[in-house]
């Protein structure tokens, strides 16, 4: 999937490899900070005016950096100022759903440039998933001004995950036409960039930690509610996938409240997911007399009466009482997963769990607080906007740029 890497960048210590670590670490800066002058730059790297100057004169050569500028409303003249080349290099990241895939396009800096939705034909006429694939990546390539070539790095996030040992897509029977064991190879053979794929969620939880409401944080579960039941598992700083890649499917988990789901893979579900999936939150509406339940797909009702519950004024009415019985029903799974993880953090995502905002987010922290012995925060995610896709394009940029900002090749 991916290519290895021309060159060799000698021995450690060496002058090329510091000179490296040096243009590195600026890059890195002038990513976090924006514009940067060379003075600030050699301050926050702790290099000379002299090495500075070199560093950004090589770097401007290679056309990773750009002069933009200068500094203003200071005495005398103003400093130059440098940023990353945002056209350097591009990156792409695809979210697929059995409905549709969404795809985009950002340049160096992150920024998108490009984005497409592609409507998926669903379980009657699915077209091929290597079609599928192209076909949204074109799209989004043909919307930010670019050609296939110039992506360096694709990242394909699908729901359940692709099973490291036999290479076929697992715990996700839905998506249509992504089941064949030789998917992935046809995907290489017609893609000219290197390719990686991620569960959904995992890459929701890794924009979290590079964007959003898990920054700085080690070791953490994001609990997703969208149209499915998921979580993902941060620990030690890295993602844990699990053996076959199903590490985080909670959906399946058995739960007390719901009978025991059996055959859960040709099911696709479990108690869990049948207990706090969104599609139960319409269903709990009615059982305690919520009225006006809105028409629309299960994910569109539950986010709009759990919106409008948590708005509501406070007191014992049926809105109310869904948040507090829904609450009970997430934190009945959440404790299992805290019991045996004890994670710092616990975030919740996806519609199904953000659309009841504060409100929820507090029921949901004092159930747990009763149901498990560790005591997690739980905080509601940042990212809001396609966090799927953040994620995946989060995850291609990170390989764009160790490729494109390694000088010592």
């Amino acid at each position: 999937m991916s290519h290895p890497m021309a060159g060799t960048a000698g021995p450690p210590g060496t002058p090329r490899v510091l000179r490296a670590m040096n243009d590195r670490t600026a890059l890195d800066l002038l990513l976090e900070h924006g514009p940067l002058s060379r003075s600030r730059i050699g301050r926050l790297t702790g290099l000379s005016k002299p090495t500075a100057s070199q560093l950004l004169a090589r770097l401007e050569a290679a056309g990773l950096v750009l002069a933009t500028g200068t500094t203003e409303g200071r005495p005398g003249p103003g400093a130059q100022l440098y940023e990353v080349n945002p056209a350097a290099a591009h990156a792409a990241g695809l979210d697929v759903s059995p409905r549709r895939i969404r795809a985009a396009v950002a340049d160096l800096t992150g920024r998108t440039v490009g984005r497409y939705e592609l409507p998926t034909p669903g379980r009657r006429s699915p077209a091929p998933a290597v079609q599928q694939v192209t076909d949204a990546l074109d799209g989004a390539v043909k919307a930010a001004g670019l050609c296939r070539s110039d992506i360096h790095h694709l990242v394909i996030g699908t729901p359940g995950a692709f099973d490291p040992n036999t290479g076929r897509l697992r715990y996700a029977s839905h998506l249509p036409g992504w089941h064949s064991p030789a998917l992935l190879d046809e995907l290489a053979a017609a893609l000219p960039m290197p390719f990686a794929y991620e569960n959904d969620v995992n890459l929701v939880a890794l924009a979290e930690q590079r964007r959003g409401a898990a920054r700085d944080h080690t070791d953490f579960v994001l609990l997703w509610n969208e149209e499915g039941l998921g979580a993902a598992l941060v620990l030690g700083g890295r993602l844990h996938r699990g053996w076959t890649g199903g590490a985080g499917e909670v959906g399946f988990l058995p739960v007390p409240g719901t009978p025991l789901v059996r055959q859960v893979g040709r099911a696709n579900s479990g108690g869990f997911q049948e207990l706090a999936g969104a599609q139960a939150v319409p269903v709990l509406a009615r059982e305690l007399g919520v009225q006006d339940i809105p028409p629309g797909p299960y994910t569109e009702q539950a986010a709009a009466l759990l919106a409008r519950a948590a708005a509501s004024p406070p007191g014992d009415g049926p809105e109310h009482r869904l948040l507090r019985a829904y609450a009970t029903r997430l934190a009945t799974g959440l404790a299992s997963l805290v019991s045996v993880l004890d994670p710092e953090l616990v975030v919740l995502s996806g519609t199904g769990l953000t659309s009841g905002g504060e409100v929820l987010r507090a029921l949901v922290q004092a159930e747990l607080e009763e149901l498990a012995a560790p005591r997690p925060r739980l905080v509601l995610g940042d990212v809001r906007e396609h966090p799927v896709l953040r994620g995946a394009l989060e995850s291609a940029l990170a390989a764009t740029r160790d490729e494109v900002f390694d000088t010592s090749r």
